[in-house]
């Protein structure tokens, strides 16, 4: 539990004991179970509320990772292309009986 031993669970007990006394400490006990229900329900609510706009944002990234994939493969392709135009070009010449 919160990563405690049980050493430390109950030196905060015997501290919770002599702070609050034997009266108090169930009030004390109730209140902190309510704050931490809360902090639980707290946490599901805003992972509840956050978790759609992430995966609309993980699809909107893939979506863009796949354009530039595309665009990437394009440009490659024009590259290469063009790269064998330029080595036939010089071959035109040489044939044609240009120096």
């Amino acid at each position: 539990m919160f990563g405690l031993g049980a050493s430390e669970i109950l030196i905060i007990l015997v501290i919770a004991f002599l702070l609050f006394g034997p009266k108090q400490l169930p009030e004390v006990g109730r209140q902190v179970g309510k704050a931490i229900k809360g902090f639980k329900d707290t946490a599901e609510d805003l992972r509840k509320s956050v978790e759609p706009e992430l995966n609309m944002i993980q699809q909107e990234v893939k979506m863009v990772e796949q354009d530039f994939q595309a665009s990437m493969k394009e440009a490659e392709e024009e590259i290469t292309a063009a790269g064998k135009q330029s080595e036939e070009t010089p071959q035109s010449l040489n044939t044609s009986g240009h120096p």
